[in-house]
């Protein structure tokens, strides 16, 4: 297992253990809670919300609810594609490298190990995909780019050259659910 997974699995199985032994926060200080104080956990608060995903040209892809959980410290994102094929990622900022982690994985048997950071055009995370069914692994990249509508770009490539050459994944647009929309006008 590649160290950035293991971490990350951890991460998931340490952090509930840490609130389950925890007897109440209402003597919360910024220690117990740090990642609600630094602003580098919020550069990918954009994405956090309940989707609705179409490709470019209209067809709905899937539905994406993304969560703020852990005190601030991660985003887990569940996906749901058209098809029923479901996804589940683990977001977060990883202060000892300054960078954003995702790690995901499908019922598909597709794992996506990427990190990067925010940029001029959105959130840019670079690393590797691999595909369970036929052990192949090849370089990955997504770009998340808020619109000025307010709905969200992903953008996935995927290089089979070692980076020479990179060919587009997947192009989705995020529209927020008519549910968060009226739940955020209330």
């Amino acid at each position: 297992m590649r160290a950035p997974v293991a971490v990350s699995l951890l991460f998931l199985i340490a952090v509930p253990l840490s609130y389950a032994q925890d007897d109440g926060a209402s003597d919360a200080t910024p220690q117990q809670f740090p990642c609600e104080n630094r602003k580098e956990f919020d550069q990918f608060d954009f994405w956090v919300g309940e989707w609705d995903v179409h490709v470019a040209n209209g067809t709905f892809a899937g539905k994406n609810k993304i969560k703020k959980m852990q005190a601030g410290c991660a985003l887990v994102e569940n996906w749901l594609g058209a098809s029923g094929n479901p996804g589940i990622s683990l977001n977060y900022f990883d202060v000892s490298s300054e960078e954003w982690v995702q790690v995901w994985s499908s019922a598909g048997g597709i794992q996506i190990d990427i990190r990067g950071g925010l940029t001029e055009e959105g959130m840019l995370l670079e690393g590797t995909i691999n595909y369970v069914g036929n052990g192949t692994t090849a370089l990955f990249r997504g770009l998340w780019t808020l619109l000025p509508d307010g709905r969200v770009r992903q953008f996935f490539e995927q290089s089979n050259d070692n980076g020479e050459t990179w060919a587009p994944w997947f192009e989705g647009f995020y529209t927020r659910t008519s549910t968060e929309l009226s739940q955020s006008s209330n």
